[in-house]
């Protein structure tokens, strides 16, 4: 009976062991994977960031971040870098599938990793930093250097000499050039800090030069080529890495594959931080609270157009706005609304569709693809004010020609009733029209609750007649 009661309680902590350590297990060996397809914004940024966190939470030993970018926002660039070097858990940068890139920002969140992979078919480089601007402030093309045994010398190469010899001052602007020299800093100490090639590094901010997969490999660049995620597994199964400074050994063949999807808050911020679509928010919230403006009590017109108006601001102070660009476009959507107020005959609306035009193609201050404006959009947009501005013209112009309705001047043809006549004459009296008493002068003899017509007004007196004599007439 003992012997049974031991057996029963050993099987029952092996099933407990069998519960526990599994789990524990299969949580350290999970790999998440995180996937950007597109420019890196805020919302991709966010995205990245708060599934490094998770990963982190849930003890995952890897990440894989799968990427096919052309580049993206400095600001977001940099929020992911800070996240994957603050990191607890080991992330590799993996540009795929076949025909995918990492340029720009994609390069440099590649450097930062711990791991960098690339599918056969990928490219990654260019990331020289570039920006819109007024004049010569935009960095002119780098030539890359000349051959050996060319003749060539490295300092007639805009944008200086290759690792290790002195920069030699690049063409263009004093901001030009301060950006190109923070870039290639910047990314040369991520080279410096994944112990891979620096010197590439550079060339790629400096010349704009970018490398195939199998290149990459040759040079240092990254350290696997791998068809698909389960291959790179394959090839990372073994692999010893530091994370914050401690050594830390993957275990990664067979590992199961845990994908992070972009919730609705990634969502949401990605749709509203959409250019296009801030400036649609933009517009209609300006007009929303000016149609309440001209409506008061609506209430639904101002908070739609509240709303949209706050999304909008919130939209555009994620992205890389020109303020001139933003400051025609309010401009220019405060004369159109003016126009309503104002009898300017069309002075203010038209320069209000001009003023918002010229702001909304200067809007976005970059170049990044995905980040721009599109003239159709913008040409839309005006298109329809002009409309909306064309029709509140017409009906101004109508109600201009319609008859007074209201007021002093209103009453003349109206219908009234006779309150009380004067003893004295009886074609003098008192008549009631919108409830208000007036004096009253008649042709001919007045009779009490008489309806008679008015037909002209003498300072507080008003002269009637019979309204059936008038009829006839």
């Amino acid at each position: 009976m003992v012997r049974r009661v031991r057996c029963a309680v050993l099987v029952l902590f092996g099933m407990m062991l069998a519960l526990a350590v599994p789990a524990g297990a299969r949580a350290a060996a999970a790999v998440g994977v995180l996937t950007v397809d597109g420019a890196i914004g805020p919302a991709s940024a966010d995205y990245i960031v708060r599934g490094l966190a998770r990963t982190a939470q849930q003890g995952q030993q890897l990440v894989v971040l799968r990427m096919d970018t052309p580049g993206g926002l400095d600001t977001s660039m940099r929020a992911v870098i800070k996240a994957i070097l603050t990191s607890p858990v080991p992330v590799a940068a993996y540009v795929a599938p076949g025909g995918a890139r990492a340029a720009s920002a994609g390069t440099y969140i590649l450097y930062a990793s711990h791991i960098a992979a690339m599918a056969p078919g990928t490219n990654l480089g260019a990331a020289t930093p570039v920006e819109i601007g007024i004049g010569p402030s935009q960095p002119e093309p780098v030539q890359p250097a000349p051959a050996p045994g060319s003749g060539g010398k490295a300092q007639d190469r805009p944008g200086g000499g290759g690792a290790g010899e002195p920069d030699k001052p690049a063409a263009g602007s004093a901001m030009s050039r301060k950006q190109v020299n923070d870039a290639a800093a910047y990314l040369r100490g991520l080279a410096q800090l994944r112990g891979r090639n620096a010197d590439w590094a550079e060339r790629a901010v400096r010349e704009a030069v970018s490398l195939t997969a199998d290149e990459a490999l040759k040079q240092n660049v990254i350290e696997f080529v791998a068809a698909d995620v389960p291959a790179l597994m394959a090839s990372l199964d073994g692999r010893a890495v530091t994370v914050l400074g401690q050594p830390r050994r993957l275990a990664t063949r067979g590992a199961a594959l845990v994908a992070l999807v972009p919730d609705w808050r990634t969502n949401t911020l990605g749709a509203i931080a959409n250019p296009s679509v801030a400036l649609l928010l933009m517009t209609i919230g300006i007009y929303g609270m000016v149609f309440e403006f001209l409506n008061p009590g609506y209430m639904a017109p101002g908070v739609i157009g509240a709303i949209c108006l706050l999304l909008g601001l919130y939209a555009l102070q994620l992205l890389p706005v020109n303020y001139t660009g933003l400051a025609l476009i309010v401009l220019g959507l405060m004369f159109m609304g003016a126009e309503a107020f104002l009898p300017s005959f069309g002075i203010l609306g038209l320069g209000g569709i001009v003023a918002f035009v010229a702001g909304a193609l200067m809007l976005i201050d970059t170049e990044l693809p995905g980040y721009g404006i599109p003239p159709v959009l913008v040409g839309t947009l005006a298109v329809a004010s002009a409309l909306v501005l064309g029709g509140s013209a017409r009906l101004a112009l109508n109600t201009r020609r319609r008859p007074v309705t209201s007021g002093a001047a209103g009453m003349i043809g109206s219908i009234a009733s006779v309150e009380d006549v004067d003893p004295l004459d009886a074609r003098m009296g008192w008549v009631r029209i919108e409830g208000e008493l007036w004096r009253a002068v008649g042709t001919l003899p007045l009779a009490t609750r008489q309806p008679v017509r008015i037909v002209a007004r003498t300072g507080l007196r008003l002269q009637v007649v019979p309204a059936d004599i008038e009829k006839d007439q």
